[in-house]
């Protein structure tokens, strides 16, 4: 496998950005600019999306396996415990890398994989269909979100404010969900599995943050957050869907900068542990 691709910008304590399934570093680029005024900001593809290869034919697309991929990329730039911020599938990954490799801090937006057992049927039917609209139906999509209405329709599932995307950054996360050879090998390793601490501990601040408008994760079948330490800061972020960045890029950005500074007055809700 070659190297991932990444963007890398600012300057400061390295902060590693993971995105969802289906999408890619560009996805970031709206809370990128507040970041780097405060962190080497390393936004990453993951193998087999966006600019990245897949991972080698023999290896399965397991979230273990992909944020090995990411410490190998890290290694090479010669990074130690950075800061991760996942969002989707890349929170899960982001909780498998700090498994391996020590980190400053993790931040978990609206993270996959905290559900019992293997994915809930609603988000893989949701998903399937979302993939397979963006293959082939891909020049019908583009064209409805030229208009507010077509990016809510488009969007909505996703996004909690789909009309605050431009019609190209819109046609960016179509094309991306559509392109992407990495999709099906993910999703199949995904699909009958879920995270599991395995009574490894995580002992860096962990910060935990789904949106209000998030139709993707419902709570009770997707938040189940036991297997997670014991010391995490659960927040909510206001109006915010699954894949918040567009939605309020600054209130991103201050979550993410909250975790990392460790902030003792960052907003916080009860957390609920199912029994």
């Amino acid at each position: 496998m070659r190297s991932l691709a990444y963007t890398r910008s600012g300057a400061g304590a390295p902060l590693v950005l993971l995105h969802a399934l289906g999408s890619s570093r560009h996805s970031w680029e709206p809370v990128i600019p507040a970041l780097a005024e405060r962190y080497d900001v390393i936004a990453v593809d993951l193998p087999g999306f966006g600019e990245s290869g897949p991972l080698p034919e023999q290896t399965e697309a397991l979230p273990a396996n992909l944020a090995a991929a990411v410490a190998a990329l890290l290694d090479g730039l010669g990074i130690a415990s950075p800061h991760v911020a996942g969002n989707s599938l890349g929170g899960w990954i982001a909780l498998e890398f700090a498994h391996i490799r020590p980190v400053a801090s993790l931040t978990l937006l609206s993270p996959a994989g905290l559900w019992r057992g293997v994915t809930p049927l609603y988000q893989r039917i949701s998903l399937r269909a979302t993939r397979w609209a963006a293959r082939h139906a891909a020049g019908l999509l583009s064209g409805m979100v030229n208009h507010r209405l077509g990016r809510m329709l488009v969007l909505g599932q996703t996004h909690g404010r789909p009309t605050r995307m431009t019609p190209e950054q819109a046609r960016q996360a179509i094309h991306a969900m559509g392109s992407c050879p990495g999709f099906a090998a993910a999703y199949n390793a995904t699909a009958r599995r879920c995270y599991r601490s395995d009574s490894r501990s995580i002992d860096a601040p962990v910060t935990v943050a789904f949106g209000s408008r998030d139709v993707l994760l419902p709570p009770r079948l997707s938040r189940h957050l036991d297997q997670l330490p014991a010391h995490i800061r659960q927040e909510t972020l206001p109006g915010c869907g699954h894949i918040p960045m567009y939605d309020d890029p600054a209130a991103v950005a201050a979550v993410i900068s909250r975790a990392g500074l460790g902030d003792p007055d960052a907003a916080r809700v009860p957390l609920r542990r199912p029994r």
